[in-house]
Formats: C-alpha cells, sequence, structure tokens
C-alpha cells in the first residue's frame, strides 16, 4: 500500500465534534488502495473495553480515498487507531506510526485521542442555516423606492453602469419589492453595505453607525427588518471591519494632527505627513481612499464591537458577512464572535476568504465563508466547459474534505456575487448552462444564495457589469428562467434529503451524478452538460416508486426498461422512496 498518502490529523477535520456526544472521524488513504478500513476506539481509561466499528468510503477525489465513522458516544475521552486491510498486507495506523499488532498494554503511547468534547468547543452552526435559501442584494442597484433621498446625479435605470455611477437604489426599494422576494421563495438577504459611504458600493465607510443617506434612514431599516422578519425572511448585513474610508473621522484626524492625534495607533502609518503617492499608510490594497485599520487595537476593538452591539440590539438583525475578512488578525474575530453569540445565539458569521478557510472554520471565529472554490468549479464545469463530470465531482469531494460536516452545513453557495462577472455572461448566454449550475446549487449541501437577477437572466461582465439595475419590466424577464429558479426554491424547502441529507458521489458516462439521502428518501441528482442526449440507469431495486421533481419542457425524462433519457444540456431531481 502507499504508506505516504495514509494521513489522519486528530482534533481538526479529520476528527471532530459534530455535538457534545457525537464525533465524526476521518481517514484518508491512495485511491483504491484500501480494501477494509475498521476503527477501533476506546475509552482512554478503560481501553480493554474497546470497539470496532467498521469505516465507510464517504468520497473520492484524484488522489486519494476519504473514510469517515460516525460515534455516538457517553464518554468522549477516547483514543482510536485505524486497522487498514490491503490487497496484499493489513497493518494497524497509529499516532506511533504503523505498526503490524497494536500494542493494547502500552496503548495510551500509541493511540490517537481526543481527549474530551468540552461544550465551549463544539463548532455550532445556526440551527435555521439547513433551511436557509439566501438572495444577495447589492443595495444601489436593486429598486429606488424613494427618489427624496436619491443622488442628484443619477445615471437612467436601464444604462449600462460605470465604477462610480449611481442609480438610485435604496432600502425603501428592498422594502417595497418584499413581497416579490417572499413570491420567488427566499429566506434570507444579505444586502451589501449599508453604511454611510461616499461610493456606490459603499465598501468604504464614513460612520459604521450611520445609514447612508442615499440608502434612507435607521426608521425604514427597522421597517426593512420587522417586515422581512414578519415574512420570515432574515437579514445579513456586510461588516467592513478591515478598512475604512479616508472620510472617516479618525483618518481625517490623523491627516490634520499626524502623530499627535489620538487615533494615530487606529491605522498602520509609515511616515508623517500623510501621502496617497508614495502610499505611505496601509490600504485595501493600493486603494488610497480605503485605509487599513488596526484591529489589534484597543479603541478600534471597541469602536467595532460597540457598533456590532448597536446593529444587532437596535434592529435585531440575524447575522453578518465579513468583508476582506482573512486580512484581519484571528484574535478579533474571536472576540467578534463572542460578541455576537452573547447578543444573539443563532446570529450567522459568514466570512469572505476566498480560498482555504480553514484556521477561521474551527469553531472560534466564523460559522462558514463564501464558497468561492465552489463557484469556480461551477464556473470550469457548467459555464466553460474546461472540466467534465468526474473532475467536477473529485474537486467537490476534495472541498468538502478541507471542513467539519457542520461547516460545509453552513457554507455560502452561489454562482456569482457583486465580485464576479455574471454566471450566465460566463457561459456565452447559454441558459441551460446556468439552469444545470443552479439545478446542481439548491441541492448542494450549504446553503444556496442567488446575486440579484439572476434568476430573471440579467448578465454581464466583471465590475461594474455586473451590478447592473434589476429589471422591473417583467416582460423582459426571461420566464423560463425564472419559474425554474422558483421551482428549485420550492423544492429545496420542501425536500428532506437535500437539507439534511448525507452525500456522495456517482457521476458516469460524464453524466454528473449526486446522491442525497435522508432516513428512508433519496434524491438522485442528474445533470448532463453536455450536448448529446444519455441514458441514466436509476441503481435501485426495480420497485422503486420514483418521482422526479424537476417538471417542465426543461426536462424531458423517459423511463425505458429502468433508465432515464437526460436530453443534452439538462437535468432532473429523481426521488426514490
Amino acid at each position: 500500500m502507499n504508506l505516504e498518502a495514509i494521513n489522519h490529523t486528530p482534533k481538526s477535520s479529520d476528527a471532530h465534534a459534530y455535538g457534545e456526544n457525537t464525533m465524526h472521524i476521518r481517514l484518508r488513504t491512495a485511491k483504491d488502495d484500501a480494501l477494509r478500513i475498521e476503527l477501533v476506539y476506546g475509552i482512554k481509561y478503560d481501553w480493554m473495553n474497546y470497539k470496532t466499528v467498521p469505516m465507510k468510503k464517504i468520497l473520492t477525489d484524484n488522489l486519494y480515498d476519504y473514510y469517515q465513522a460516525n460515534l455516538e458516544l457517553t464518554d468522549t475521552r477516547i483514543g482510536y487507531y485505524f486497522k487498514i486491510e490491503g490487497k496484499e498486507e493489513s497493518f494497524c495506523y497509529t499516532e506511533g506510526g504503523f505498526l503490524e499488532k497494536f500494542p493494547d498494554d502500552m496503548s495510551y503511547c500509541y493511540f490517537f485521542q481526543y481527549p474530551y468534547i468540552n461544550k465551549a468547543d463544539v463548532h455550532r452552526e445556526p440551527v435555521w442555516v439547513k433551511d436557509a435559501v439566501f438572495y444577495q442584494i447589492f443595495v444601489e442597484r436593486f429598486f429606488n423606492g424613494d427618489e427624496q433621498n436619491s443622488p442628484k446625479d443619477l445615471v437612467p435605470w436601464d444604462s449600462e453602469p460605470k465604477p462610480k455611477s449611481f442609480f438610485g437604489g435604496d432600502l425603501k426599494g428592498i422594502l417595497m419589492k418584499l413581497d416579490y422576494l417572499a413570491e420567488l421563495g427566499i429566506n434570507g438577504l444579505y444586502l451589501t453595505p449599508i453604511f454611510e459611504s461616499p461610493s456606490n458600493h459603499k465598501y468604504d465607510t464614513v460612520d459604521y453607525r450611520e445609514i447612508d443617506k442615499y440608502f434612507g434612514d435607521k426608521e425604514v431599516f427597522g421597517e426593512l427588518v420587522r417586515k422581512s422578519h414578519e415574512k420570515g425572511i432574515k437579514i445579513i448585513l456586510d461588516a467592513v471591519f478591515n478598512h475604512c474610508s479616508d472620510s472617516f473621522a479618525p483618518f481625517k484626524d490623523v491627516k490634520e494632527k499626524g502623530k499627535a492625534s489620538p487615533y494615530h495607533d487606529w491605522f498602520f502609518i509609515e511616515d508623517y505627513p500623510l501621502s496617497k503617492n508614495p502610499l505611505n499608510y496601509q490600504a485595501f490594497g493600493y486603494i488610497s481612499y480605503m485605509p487599513k485599520l488596526n484591529t489589534s487595537n484597543k479603541e478600534v476593538k471597541k469602536y467595532l464591537f460597540d457598533t456590532v452591539r448597536y446593529w444587532m440590539e437596535e434592529f435585531d438583525i440575524d447575522g453578518w458577512r465579513l468583508d476582506v475578512s482573512d486580512e484581519i488578525d484571528h484574535c478579533f474575530w474571536r472576540e467578534f464572535r463572542n460578541t455576537v453569540k452573547g447578543i444573539k445565539e443563532d446570529a450567522i458569521i459568514i466570512g469572505e476568504n476566498w480560498h482555504n478557510a480553514y484556521p477561521w472554520l474551527m469553531g472560534d471565529q466564523f460559522d462558514s465563508v463564501m464558497n468561492y472554490p465552489v463557484t469556480k468549479l461551477c464556473m470550469d464545469y457548467f459555464a466553460r466547459n474546461i472540466i467534465g463530470a468526474k473532475e467536477f465531482e473529485k474537486g467537490l469531494a476534495t472541498l468538502l474534505m478541507r471542513y467539519a460536516d457542520q461547516v460545509n452545513e453552513a457554507m455560502l453557495n452561489f454562482l456569482d456575487s457583486h465580485d464576479t462577472e455574471r454566471f450566465l455572461y460566463t457561459c456565452k448566454e447559454n441558459k441551460g448552462y446556468l439552469m444545470n449550475a443552479a439545478a446542481f446549487l439548491f441541492s448542494y449541501i450549504g446553503i444556496p444564495c442567488t446575486y440579484y437577477g439572476t434568476e430573471i437572466g440579467m448578465t454581464g461582465a466583471y465590475d461594474p457589469g455586473c451590478r447592473r439595475g434589476f429589471d422591473w419590466e417583467r416582460e423582459h424577464w426571461d420566464k423560463v428562467l425564472y419559474d425554474f429558479y422558483k421551482k428549485l426554491i420550492q423544492i429545496r424547502k420542501e425536500e428532506k434529503a437535500l437539507k439534511h441529507g448525507t452525500i456522495s458521489f456517482h457521476s458516469e458516462n460524464n453524466l454528473f451524478i449526486m446522491k442525497r439521502s435522508f432516513e428512508k428518501e433519496t434524491i438522485y441528482v442528474v445533470i448532463n452538460n453536455t450536448e448529446e442526449d444519455k441514458l441514466f440507469e436509476l441503481p435501485e431495486k426495480e420497485n422503486a416508486i420514483v418521482k422526479e421533481l424537476l417538471s417542465g419542457a426543461e426536462t424531458r425524462v423517459e423511463k425505458v426498461a429502468g433508465r432515464f433519457l437526460i436530453p443534452a444540456v439538462s437535468s432532473l431531481y429523481l426521488k426514490t422512496v
């Protein structure tokens, strides 16, 4: 066997507490290398009463197989090792290495251990995340509900956006369109920043305690939160704590007084007087009007945490999306989590991390992150067609094994956002590819999130093209696409297997096949992203009751001798009971 490929790391995503008495343990081996793996575990202080359970191969990627065993424990102080059987050899994998036989009389020197599941250490995502269906709104471009607070230099709503153009979207506009959102079926709103800022995107905050005047005021925001909650819709705000505007009062004071300013340590100043060219202070990227905040400074932390308390306690918001979260120190985020969860235990914390975010997702900082790696895989498979179904599923497997199960259940999954080109644009306007990607998104583990307008066929290149005004002329909408999204959302909210089920992949013949199972229900998600019709044979008993959940002209299914015809560029959900 390939011993170099075998790996397990205690107290990590390989061995994590899923609950106060539940532990999930994983092992990695080389692909197709092991015939059988057993987990041997016992209470550290009573080792000779150990138990043995088989491990199940749950996922496979390009190089590795991944095995998992889920343990229900009455005493969580356990030691454990793995018995691995290959084609020509068998051995034990322990913390002390590979052994022919495990030395029970010296067990404490050799077993892996999970010392104890402390209640405070269990990573708990909010209980509602499995039922969540989110919608992201770029506030300035959704709807102008109050022309009285609009900027004077508005451009026509249907015009092409430019980096600094204003369209007049505001909070009243979202409030007026809540019925549309409820009709679509979403139950969570993620709003781009709403605090005082000179830009249209508001990622350069001037005052963290004030609503931007072009967006409305606190009264309308409070009404938006209340009315949203009445409709069962949660509100998530975008927090920009990595940097601020150069018009932020403390930074202006530093510009005026230099090192004599009491705020000089709120920022990272290299020299005085402040200079934009050359830039002699740290900023987001190298953008001079976005100076970076020193989040290790006690006064900065107090200001920002008091800001968090204010918006949560006064307006009862349901969580935060954290901009540029991977550039802020971990100590800040640990205190941030304690602050947020102390106010509202089921509030959600979602980081903006574009890469491997494991250090932030160990239960002491974020609940999840925006799942950009899945977005990239979706672009490569569905939109660009540069990988096939097998490569797609292997990429997903690798990503799923990065994190604990409860993290995967809370990840914010999306096809496009204000920071990417529109997915339909990436598809070169091929609606079928977008529909296939959406069929995947709403059946995959985690929280599905739709960027405003994707559901009606909005397209556009990278910023500012992806930030057009929402087209409220219904005759302009792609009605087929809109109805498809409504159906997907309805199915997602109704089917327990898609919200709570296990996940496995079974792609073949360049069909992407994903299986979601919960109790006695199973749903096969079958996606044909090729230009050829294909056949799928349901791997269930012949007398199984099968219901195809995606109905309509776009999904034509014919059952012939236990097989289903999957037309080119189409998808289906096959539910067996």
